[in-house]
């Protein structure tokens, strides 16, 4: 198939994965109706086109995090991303530091910090989330301070866990142990390019840094019944605060939906914040990510770095949130989507598409450096 946008690598991914796979990067929570939200909110922002401006220079560089950057933007944190294709997420690492954006890693990522660090010259940013098994954090953090990381993200928004009704319905989750085992098989037998490349050949099939908790052998259920034991919903800010304590670099909080919340980290002096629900994957009927993020960049923009993540599906969404308010973006589905559909290469092919759009969108906005986007290129509202 043609591959034209990022719903084309999509529908790739789908032809390539196993459904339970599939179904756990594209899924949400309960009915998934931010899910949906995140993508149509974000598509109905409308920018200010512009004539005659002469804007044929345009640059796609920035400075984020203390880092420059071709592009505003990251590949962001997603559970599971390296069982997409061999060893996904040092493919995917590798895909940005040679498009010359950041990495950042899930805790429950496939592969290690240590493998993905290997894998590149420039150590990954890492993502921790607050659980009861406070041990395991520190063990993360020393781990990560051990291969060069110099920016965390701090997940907050999954004090519990959100229903997914596709995971139980594809086998990760739902039935018994025995009929998810079955299910899983038969699907892999089902996709026999996935198979090969991941399934014989693509292991070890663990979440990486989890196994250093449950051991080697532990397989995707264990890791379902250990992270169903350590979701933590009695954490405050204070207990962010003992995290910031441990940590010497830069630190973000991630899962900011409100403005109050947004304020609250200010006051506390992180670093930075990542408006975001979770991909519509924990409480579903809230706010969009780009319906909260204006609020919250003027609230708090002119104190900390502001991120979004949520719906970005295109170059132009990416300038949708810039024009809205965000320092930057992280890609979520889009990078695994791109990874699912052809490895490394796929990634970057990602990647490229949406600098290619953001070059023709800015040119077509009448703007040619990053610092020009801003509130003046959305159409008022009453346009």
């Amino acid at each position: 198939m043609i591959l034209a946008d990022v719903m084309d690598y999509r529908e790739a991914a789908r032809r390539r994965l196993p459904r339970f796979l599939f179904d756990y990067i594209d899924g949400g929570a309960f009915a998934e109706t931010t899910l949906r939200d995140n993508v149509e909110r974000l598509q109905a922002v409308r920018l200010r086109q512009r004539v005659l401006t002469g804007a044929d220079k345009v640059s796609l560089g920035t400075t984020l995090l203390g880092r420059e950057i071709a592009l505003p933007l990251a590949l962001g944190p997603v559970g599971m991303a390296g069982l997409n294709a061999r060893r996904g997420e040092v493919q995917a690492a590798a895909a940005a530091e040679a498009a010359g954006v950041p990495f950042c890693l899930s805790t429950v990522g496939a592969c290690t910090l240590e493998e993905v660090a290997a894998g590149v010259r420039t150590p990954p940013w890492f993502q921790l989330y607050v659980i009861r098994d406070r041990g395991f954090m520190r063990e993360m953090i020393a781990r990560a301070l051990a291969v060069g990381c110099d920016t965390l993200f701090l997940t907050v928004d999954m004090p519990a866990p959100g229903p997914r009704y596709r995971d139980k319905r594809s086998g990760l989750s739902g039935g018994s142990p025995l009929e998810r085992q079955v299910s899983r098989v038969l699907q892999a037998a089902a996709r026999p390019g996935w198979a090969w490349d991941v399934g014989l050949f693509g292991g070890p099939h663990t979440i990486g840094h989890v196994a250093s908790a449950l051991g080697a052998a532990a397989g995707i259920d264990d890791y379902w019944a250990w992270m169903a034991r350590n979701f933590d919903a009695s954490v405050t800010w204070e207990d962010a605060e003992e995290i910031r304590a441990l940590w010497p670099g830069r630190m973000i909080i991630k899962g900011v939906l409100d403005v109050e919340d947004a304020r609250e980290a200010a006051k506390r002096s992180f670093d930075g914040i990542v408006v975001s629900n979770h991909g519509g994957r924990q409480l579903d009927g809230t706010l969009a990510s780009i319906d909260a993020l204006g609020p919250i960049a003027r609230a708090v923009g002119d104190r900390m770095t502001v991120l979004m993540d949520g719906g970005v599906r295109s170059g132009l969404d990416v300038l949708r949130a810039l024009a809205c308010g965000a320092d930057g973006v992280l890609l979520g589905r889009a990078w695994v989507y791109g990874l699912a559909a052809g490895g490394r290469q796929g990634v970057s092919d990602v990647l490229a598409l949406i600098a290619a759009e953001m070059r023709v969108a800015m040119t077509m906005l009448g703007v040619e450096r990053i610092d020009q986007v801003g509130p003046d290129l959305l159409v008022p509202s009453e346009a």
